[in-house]
């Protein structure tokens, strides 16, 4: 008996995506930090209603074996934000997922599920905020034999080429947008560089290892993709908002 199309099916069924982001920014890590809350609030504001958007279950302190910071458990309705590919296979109830997040600044983790799919599906992103200009290899700690197979990319807020053209807005757009309280910006193709010559501007990079699991024969692989993809989106415009 030729047990290969099975080998490869339960390799395919049981695949992990894990992606190791690196986001460098001419911010401090306490600046950061405002920025971040006002992206989420704004994210919450604008996605009620309709009987979709955000459903806010807690929203709390906690404190865990030596870890304190604050927790909160939200739900999303995604019927009108999912790909048409979705649809056409997800039953009523199943464009629903829960987003429970540990916000321990400068250590954040948020743990996303689908009860319907219950352990076929999840999405953790785990970032650490760091003052350096991202030189840091595999922050999060993870054993040798995973870390080999993590795919690590690097995230230019002021390369206009890694937002799509759906997603554009020229007022995120860190290299047309000038900060009025701080005289930072806009930011120039040679803007790393110069930041790290910039004794003046602070600096420093959000290190997010962003792991997605999702098992459904034949459709696993693009909704990793569109998943990642959604991921990055958020990154990118988190990096902008907040500094009116």
């Amino acid at each position: 008996m030729n047990f290969e199309p099975i080998r490869i099916k339960l390799l395919v069924l049981f695949y992990l995506n894990i992606v190791f982001v690196r986001v460098v920014l001419p911010c401090s890590v306490e600046e950061y930090q405002v920025g971040q809350l006002f992206s989420v609030a704004e994210a919450s504001k604008n996605n009620t209603g309709g009987g979709e958007g955000i459903e806010v279950l807690k929203n709390e302190p906690y404190q865990h074996e030596g870890e304190q910071g604050q927790y909160t458990h939200k739900i999303y309705h995604l019927q009108s934000k999912v790909p048409g590919f979705i649809k056409m296979f997800a039953p009523e109830g199943s464009l629903v997922v829960h987003e429970r997040a540990w916000n321990a600044y400068p250590y954040c983790r948020t743990v996303i599920t689908n009860e319907y799919m219950k352990d076929d599906f999840f999405v953790k992103i785990e970032t650490w905020h760091k003052p350096d200009l991202g030189e840091q290899e595999n922050v999060h700690g993870l054993d040798a034999d995973t870390w080999k197979d993590v795919e690590v990319v690097h995230i230019d807020i002021g390369d206009r080429t890694q937002v799509s053209d759906d997603d554009y807005k020229p007022d995120e757009d860190p290299a047309l947008f000038k900060s009025l309280k701080t005289d930072r910006g806009p930011l120039g193709p040679d803007w790393k560089r110069e930041l790290a010559n910039n004794e003046d501007c602070p600096h420093m990079c959000a290190y997010k290892l962003v792991t997605v699991k999702f098992r459904w024969w034949g459709l696993q692989g693009r909704v990793e993709k569109f998943i990642q993809k959604i991921r990055q989106k958020g990154t990118v415009r988190g990096m902008t908002v907040g500094d009116e």
